[in-house]
């Protein structure tokens, strides 16, 4: 293991939501530099990158617009999801990248909450941690929620942290969603895409039976579900 591990929480406050849930996103990964200027530096360089993206596609034309998919080939079955770069371009730009480079092959889901999420993309079967890149913008405040079957990113306690994992809600988990209270913002999840083939196999894993795993003492399927790879999926022109 490369890092220490750790539960990460959605903190609600209970003036706002009163008893409920406090559900758990769990990411554990290396811990950001506690250096505040390099922090600086990564974050605004991400942003860049973010808004080069941005205007790219902004520059693309209407009809070739459409929304990039991508297939996520797991040992249950396979899921495809469609992309939003227009809402989140660097999530978008990030998923991709890690995808191309090989960084999701023969991962595995590592969390599973059954009426929850599922959670993946950051460990081997054996929880070996994968290599990681910078961490990319906050993008939870795009406009797009964590409702059934969408896609979003993983993160720390810090709203700048997402970097390789990511979850499927397997119900609408509204609590995860960007809001502003009393003109304060609750940081929420950056939802970048949603299953469109395959909701069925997303509902398959989050059903099985998990226990303890690794570094983490539950969640974890006790017979490991293996992401194989996740390709850009090719639309067919008109």
């Amino acid at each position: 293991m490369t890092g220490e591990a750790r539960l990460y929480s959605l903190r609600l406050d209970s003036r706002f939501r009163g008893n409920e849930r406090r559900y758990k996103l769990r990411n554990p990964q290396a811990a950001i530099e506690d250096n505040d200027k390099d922090k600086q530096m990564k974050f605004f360089r991400s942003k860049i990158i973010a808004t080069l993206c941005c205007s790219l596609f902004l520059l693309v034309p209407a009809a070739a617009q459409d929304a990039p998919q991508a297939k996520i080939q797991t040992s249950m079955g396979d899921i495809v999801v469609e992309l939003y770069p227009d809402k989140a371009p660097a999530s978008v730009a990030n998923f991709l990248e890690y995808a191309a480079s090989g960084h999701y092959d023969r991962t595995i889901f590592h969390r599973v909450v059954a009426g929850f999420v599922i959670q993946g993309g950051g460990f081997s079967k054996y929880f070996n941690e994968r290599p990681l890149r910078d961490p990319i913008p906050y993008e939870g405040d795009n406009g797009l929620k964590n409702q059934r079957g969408a896609l979003a990113m993983a993160r720390r306690d810090s709203p700048q942290s997402a970097q390789a994992q990511w979850f499927i809600n397997l119900k609408d988990n509204e609590d995860l969603d960007h809001r502003v209270v009393e003109g304060l913002p609750l940081y929420g999840y950056a939802v970048f895409g949603r299953v469109i083939e395959g909701m069925d196999v997303v509902d398959a894993i989050g059903a099985v039976e998990t226990g303890p795993g690794g570094p983490f003492e539950a969640e974890v399927p006790v017979k490991a579900v293996l992401i194989l790879r996740v390709d850009p999926v090719e639309t067919p022109e008109e």
